[in-house]
C-alpha cells in the first residue's frame, strides 16, 4: 500500500509541473459548474432572485445569450493572447539565457492558474449559452446563471491584468535569477539539516554485488521510507550509485547491495527509483549552479555581451557556494533496524570545477569579470565550512583562473590588477 502511495505521489508531482495540468483541473470545474447551475435553475433558483432580487437577473434570453456570446468570445481572444505572450516567454529565455530554464517557468503556478480560470469561464458560458431555450410562456431564462457568467468574465479581465504583471515581471533576468538561487537555497538548506548529511561511517562497498539499470533517464529522486523498509526486511545495506540529476543510462551500474539479493528484490529497489526527463532545481540543487553558469556564459558570448548579467549571475553563485559549503560530500540515512543506505552526491570539488571550468573559458579575457570572481573566492575563503578541504579547491581554482588571465590579459595595468589579487588570495602564480 505504501509503495502504491508513493508513486501515486510521485506521478502527481510529475503531472503539477506540466503546462497543461491546472488549466485542465480549472477546466473540468467550470465544466461541472455550469451542470451545477442549471441544476439550480432547474430548482427554480433564478425565479427566486426574480421575486426578491428582480435587479440582478436578466429576463431575457436574446440578452442573456448576447452577453454570454460576448463573454466568450473576449475570453477566448485574452486566452489566445496570453498563451502567445507564455509562447514568447518562453522563446526569449531560451534563446538570451538558457534552454534548461525551461522546464521552471513552465511550471509557473501562477500562470498555469490564470490560464485554467479563462478555460473554466469559457466552458462555463458556453453550457450555460447552450441550456438557454426558446420562449415560452412557463419558460425561465436562466438569468442567476448569466449574473454567474459575468461575475467569472470580471474575474478573468482582473486575472489578464495580473497576468501581464507577472510575465513582464517574470521575462527579468534578475528576477529569474532570483527564483532559481530561492529554490536551490531552499533544497540546500534541507539537505544541511538532514541527519544524513551528518552521518559519515559507511562499510566499504568495493566488493558488494552490483546492480545494473534497466532503462534511462534523469535520475531524479528516491522513494526513501520505501527503500528503508526493503532494506530492513532483506537486513542489507544499499549504494545508490548515481548523482542525484545525473542522466542514467541503460545497463551501468545503478546500486551496490552488501550481500546477494534476488532479483524480486532487485526489482522492488528499482521500482523506488524515480526517473524523469525534467530537470527541475527544486529537486536538485546542482541545477542551479548549472543554470546560473550557463546564464554567465550567454551573457559573456559575443552575440549579447551583457558583463552586468554576468556579474549579478557571480553574486548569486557566491551565495550558493557558502551555502554548499555547509554540506557534506556524503549522504548516509539510517534504517530503523539501524542498516544503512549511502546515495552519493556530487562533491564540492567536482561542482566547483565544472563551474569554473565553462567560467575561464568564456570569462578569461574580461578583467572586470576576473576581478569579480577573485572577489568570490575571497569572500569563500571568509566562510565556515564543514570540511576544510573545501578552502584547497577555492585556492586551486582561484590558482587556475588567474594562470589562464595571465596568458589571455596582455595590458600591464590589468596584469599588475591580477598579481595584486593573486597575492590578496596568497597564491603563487
Amino acid at each position: 500500500m505504501n509503495k502504491l502511495w508513493s508513486k501515486l505521489i510521485g506521478a502527481f508531482n510529475s503531472l503539477k509541473s506540466k503546462i497543461a495540468f491546472y488549466p485542465s483541473l480549472f477546466a473540468a470545474i467550470g465544466f461541472f459548474m455550469a451542470f451545477l447551475l442549471i441544476y439550480a435553475e432547474n430548482r427554480g433558483i433564478s425565479a427566486y432572485l426574480m421575486d426578491n432580487f428582480p435587479s440582478l437577473v436578466v429576463n431575457d434570453g436574446d440578452t442573456a445569450l448576447t452577453i454570454l456570446s460576448a463573454c466568450i468570445t473576449g475570453l477566448i481572444s485574452m486566452m489566445v493572447f496570453s498563451f502567445s505572450m507564455v509562447m514568447v516567454l518562453l522563446n526569449q529565455a531560451s534563446t538570451n539565457y538558457s534552454p534548461r530554464l525551461l522546464p521552471g517557468l513552465i511550471s509557473n503556478k501562477k500562470h498555469q492558474v490564470i490560464l485554467g480560470v479563462y478555460l473554466a469561464t469559457i466552458l462555463y458560458c458556453i453550457f450555460i449559452a447552450v441550456s438557454i431555450q426558446p420562449k415560452g410562456e412557463e419558460y425561465q431564462v436562466p438569468g442567476f446563471s448569466v449574473l454567474v457568467g459575468i461575475i467569472f468574465t470580471v474575474i478573468c479581465m482582473w486575472a489578464f491584468i495580473y497576468f501581464i504583471h507577472t510575465i513582464s515581471q517574470n521575462i527579468q533576468i534578475n528576477n529569474i535569477l532570483d527564483k532559481i538561487y530561492k529554490s536551490a537555497k531552499t533544497r540546500l538548506k534541507f539537505l544541511i539539516e538532514d541527519p544524513a548529511d551528518n552521518e559519515k561511517n559507511f562499510p566499504d562497498s568495493t566488493d558488494w554485488s552490483e546492480f545494473y539499470a534497466e532503462k534511462s533517464g534523469y535520475f531524479q529522486n528516491l522513494h526513501l521510507e520505501n527503500l528503508k523498509a526493503i532494506c530492513d526486511k532483506k537486513e542489507i545495506n544499499l549504494h545508490i550509485l548515481p548523482v542525484k540529476g545525473v542522466f542514467v543510462l541503460k545497463g551501468i551500474p545503478l546500486l551496490k547491495t552488501s550481500r546477494k539479493i534476488d532479483e524480486a528484490t532487485f526489482q522492488e529497489i528499482r521500482q523506488t527509483v524515480v526517473y524523469s526527463r525534467d530537470e527541475l532545481v527544486s529537486r536538485n540543487y546542482a541545477l542551479a549552479f548549472k543554470q546560473i553558469t550557463e546564464i554567465i556564459v550567454k551573457a559573456m558570448s559575443p552575440g549579447i555581451n551583457d558583463p552586468g548579467t554576468a556579474m549579478n549571475g557571480i553574486d548569486y553563485l557566491t551565495e550558493l557556494w557558502a551555502m554548499r559549503m555547509q554540506k557534506n560530500d556524503y549522504s548516509v540515512h539510517i534504517t530503523e533496524k539501524n542498516n544503512k543506505i549511502k546515495i552519493d552526491v556530487i562533491s564540492f570539488e567536482e561542482l566547483m570545477y565544472n563551474v569554473m571550468a565553462s567560467l575561464r573559458t568564456y570569462c578569461k579575457e574580461d578583467i572586470t569579470i576576473v576581478q569579480k570572481l577573485m572577489q568570490m573566492f575571497r569572500y569563500l575563503k571568509t566562510q565556515e565550512s564543514v570540511n576544510p578541504g573545501f578552502y584547497d579547491v577555492i585556492d586551486k581554482e582561484a590558482k587556475t583562473l588567474l594562470v589562464d588571465a595571465f596568458q589571455s590579459i596582455t595590458n600591464p595595468a590589468d596584469q599588475e590588477l591580477l598579481k595584486n589579487l593573486s597575492e590578496k588570495l596568497n597564491l603563487n602564480t
